[in-house]
């Protein structure tokens, strides 16, 4: 199954992830994507696990899941719920790009065992750019947030 429907939205699998957007292991932050609204909002899900390669470096004998890879995560449930909105592919040669990533705060360390839950909601789309706040969840505890935005790069 690649989607489905919900009374919340539609769910994406990783096989339909994979379609939408390029980012391939080890850089393929969410496992899949719940809730999607096209053009609103969506939530990824991403299953940490000790395994990722970061946790190699960071931190040895006390892993946490960098920030930067959390805010990641955010920009790829964004770009998924973009590229479902516009009924785009990645094979098409369409990338999301990053712009800016304002007001990130990380409240509490994500760990290997975790399952990060990312909202992402639109607040605006001008043109090619689309501006999201973000945040990024364990259960009910809000483990970061932010704003930030991107560009959709057509192929030339």
């Amino acid at each position: 199954m690649n989607e489905q429907s919900t009374a919340a939205g539609t769910v994406i699998d990783i096989n339909r992830i994979m379609r939408l957007i390029p980012h391939r292991y080890p850089f393929l932050l969410i496992d899949k994507v719940t809730d999607l609204v096209p053009d609103v909002s969506a939530t990824g899900v991403k299953n940490v696990t000790y395994n990722e390669p970061f946790f190699q470096g960071h931190f040895p004998g006390h892993p946490i899941m960098p920030g930067v890879m959390i805010i990641e995560a955010m920009a790829q449930t964004a770009a998924v719920m973009v590229m479902e909105t516009l009924k785009r592919t990645a094979d098409q040669g369409i990338v999301v790009y990053f712009m800016s990533v304002d007001e990130a705060r990380f409240r509490k360390p994500v760990v290997p065992g975790d399952t990060l839950h990312i909202h992402v909601a639109k607040r605006q789309h001008r043109g090619a750019v689309w501006k999201f706040e973000g945040q990024a969840k364990v259960g009910d505890v809000l483990n970061a947030e932010a704003v930030f935005t991107a560009m959709i790069v057509e192929p030339k």
